[in-house]
């Protein structure tokens, strides 16, 4: 059940938010964006949570709000309520693009999986003879059209997403998911991270029609962050994301059974409650 905020009516619950509208009429531009320690993977909500993980999620997706110079759906003035000071951000409402903006820098995953069937990802192609993790010779922007609740994204080329969304809207979020990828690149490398992949979501402002960032940001839920004096000495499995659950989790169940996924071990309970706490501790430690 979600929980009872003062001021604050629940209107939704995501796999790992829930979304809470303000009681107040001149508020109601703006919503309440909770992040819980739920986890999710291959489409499923898991047991247990993640201890801290709401909180590391919103520190962040803050962080990242700050560092990079693109307009973002914070909104300022409007205190946080007490009850989740430090895993809640307030935003103002935007019209979302039904679009996942996939920008990948390295080859891995469902990427990979696709790009051993094609050649290449969302249409793109690829060299031949690339290997699992290995860095593409350029990032790219693989979009994916945004399911419902409980279903899964699906993967588009771009000039599908051009048919969603028109092609100025499609240039516009490529271009952007590009750029973005690209600063933040820079700034994991300091932090000795490779942001292998990551996703994000825009958003048109009603109020200025700009396009806006939205959602998370760069968090190791929507990102592939690894270990890069790890990659670089050939060990291409020091992950500070959600991969290590995914991991476990087809080493103890398979995903195209039709059943419940297993109960999380105490051991990935831990381990993935300390990587996303040392990526936050590694990436916070770039601005001293």
């Amino acid at each position: 059940m979600p929980e009872t905020i003062a001021g604050w009516k629940h209107v939704y619950s995501g796999k790992v938010r829930e979304l809470y509208e303000s009681e107040d009429a001149n508020l109601s531009d703006l919503i309440l964006i909770v992040a819980s320690d739920r986890i999710s993977a291959f489409d499923n909500i898991l047991d247990p949570a993640i201890p801290g993980k709401g909180a590391n999620l919103t520190a962040v997706t803050n962080f990242w709000f700050k560092k990079l110079s693109v307009p973002n759906h914070l909104a300022d003035g409007v205190p946080i309520p007490q009850e989740v000071v430090g895993r809640a951000t307030i935003a103002k409402k935007l019209s979302m693009y039904p679009i996942e903006c996939v920008v990948r820098g390295y080859i891995s995953g469902s990427g990979y999986k696709e790009y051993l069937a094609t050649g290449a990802i969302c249409g793109v192609r690829l060299p031949s003879g690339l290997q699992d993790g290995d860095k593409l010779p350029t990032p790219i922007f693989t979009p994916a059209f945004k399911a419902e609740l409980g279903s899964h994204d699906e993967n588009i080329t771009f000039e599908k997403a051009i048919e969603i969304v028109g092609e100025d809207v499609a240039n516009q979020l490529r271009a952007l998911s590009l750029s973005v990828f690209e600063s933040a690149s820079a700034t994991a490398d300091k932090a000795g991270l490779i942001l292998a992949d990551t996703k994000f979501e825009f958003g048109s402002d009603p109020a200025t029609g700009q396009m806006v960032l939205g959602d998370e940001v760069l968090t190791p839920d929507s990102s592939r962050y690894w270990d890069k004096a790890a990659y670089e000495s050939g060990n291409r499995s020091e992950s500070f994301d959600k991969q290590i659950v995914r991991n476990w989790l087809l080493e103890n169940w398979d995903p195209e059974s039709g059943t419940k996924p297993p109960k999380l071990s105490e051991e990935v309970i831990s381990r993935t409650s300390s990587r996303y706490a040392e990526l936050r501790e590694k990436l916070e430690a770039t601005n001293q």
